[in-house]
């Protein structure tokens, strides 16, 4: 019997049992839909962050204070100090050694009841300098951003981001218009276009660097140089980020006179942009395989189902494997028949999985969940593992039912009732 001829006599022996061969394929069909389903979401999240994050800037370092400690030994987390300096900021922006960087921006934020005329709303309030719009590519939708000048003059200036603007200003436009940031009244100058994205300036209020330090936080350190919270460096390109952050921390080294090479004396610390991104992507990756290796689980349920099923065929067609191996038929014509029977069951099954998996993959993707939608991307890698998955199971549990079949002695088997 050739294998053409297999595949037929599979099909009319699973045409004749079509409510035992659905409910031998339910297990498959569950199985398939569940791995399709939760790998795409799985993927289509982590595109989806991985895509926020490298629109923030994959060649961005961010260089934030030290850690503040009390008289009790009590150590803060990494920004509570006053270690970074607007002076820091200068240096690494003009200095020679630094050839890896482009653009340098230092800010300070803190959160502030913002008022206008129509509404009110708590949101951040960052100050900074006109290379930040640069760095982080903001795009203004009316209006300017924060210049040059109005950082000279301390300015009573602000650019809201687009959530913000709608908010205060649901019925009219806000460039020219006065809000009060806690008690300090300013003057909208811009209101910058929607970003998106985890870490967006959406909800932000930005205000130039020095009103932010004069008239809104403690704008000298002891020492009498201005501090900032940390301090944003755009490098080249991002295959300059290595240097840029080896150079940027030597600056700051002889900046703060710390000779200690191994950096264990260090009063900052700096976060890499691409680094952060690579790990995401790990992790992501690894939660993606474990919720496929969990949806895993009930394919091997299904196969022992394919099992069990075609142990039932065997014993049930006792008479007929006899008659067939009395007019000829070899073991491993019995062997080939049944394997195609369990082969075909589950790659039927792992078709109508495949077909259930991207349409729940469409619908999981339309529901919104507190504003967000869950992305979902099927990717052809997982549908043909998938797919070959499936039929490998299949083949799997029908070995031994198969090599049972095969194995009947025919005399036995004719006198079968």
């Amino acid at each position: 019997m050739n294998l053409t001829e297999s595949i037929r006599t599979a099909f009319k022996g699973l045409i004749a049992n079509k409510m035992r061969s659905a409910l031998t394929m339910l297990g498959i069909v569950i199985g398939i839909a569940a791995v399709i389903s939760l790998t795409s979401i799985g993927t289509g999240v982590q595109a989806s962050i991985t895509s926020q994050f490298e629109s923030m800037g994959t060649n961005i370092l961010t260089i934030r204070a030290g850690a503040s400690s009390s008289s009790s030994g009590v150590r803060g987390a990494f920004g509570s100090a006053s270690t970074l300096t607007l002076e820091d900021s200068e240096a690494i922006a003009t200095s020679e050694n630094a050839p890896a960087v482009l653009r340098v921006a230092p800010q300070m934020s803190t959160y502030s009841q913002i008022v206008s005329a129509e509404s009110n709303i708590s949101a951040q309030v960052i100050g900074t300098t006109p290379e930040y719009q640069l760095i982080y590519d903001l795009a203004v939708a009316s209006g300017d951003f924060i210049t040059e000048r109005e950082i000279d003059a301390r300015s009573r200036s602000c650019v809201l981001g687009s959530t913000i603007a709608a908010t205060l200003f649901p019925d009219s436009e806000p460039v020219g218009q006065r809000v009060k940031l806690g008690t300090l009244q300013v003057t909208v100058v811009g209101v910058l276009e929607e970003q998106g994205g985890i870490t967006s300036v959406d909800d932000s209020v930005i205000i130039p660097l020095t009103t932010m330090q004069a008239r809104m936080t403690l704008g000298r350190t002891t020492s009498g140089t201005h501090n900032v919270q940390s301090i944003v460096v755009q490098a080249i390109n991002a295959d300059e980020m290595d240097a840029a952050s080896e150079q940027v921390t030597a600056i700051l080294r002889e900046q703060h006179d710390i000779l200690d090479p191994t950096g264990d004396s260090d009063d900052f610390s700096i976060i890499n942009m691409a680094d952060m991104l690579e790990s995401l992507d790990e992790v992501m990756g690894i939660l993606t395989v474990f919720l496929g290796l969990i949806a895993g689980i009930s394919l091997i349920v299904g196969g022992i189902g394919i099992m069990n099923i075609m142990l039932v065929s065997v014993t049930e067609r006792i008479r007929e494997i006899g008659i067939r191996k009395a007019v000829g038929a070899k073991r491993r014509d019995i062997l080939l028949q049944f394997l195609t029977e369990s082969a075909i069951l589950s790659l039927i099954g792992g078709f109508i999985g495949l077909l259930a998996g991207w349409l729940g993959s469409l619908l999981i993707s339309n529901i919104s969940i507190s504003g967000q939608q869950i992305p979902a991307a099927i990717s052809p890698d997982i549908v043909v593992i998938s797919m070959a998955i499936s039929v490998a199971i299949g083949l799997f549990f029908g070995v031994y039912p198969a090599n049972k079949a095969s194995r009947l002695n025919p005399i036995e088997a004719l006198r079968h009732e």
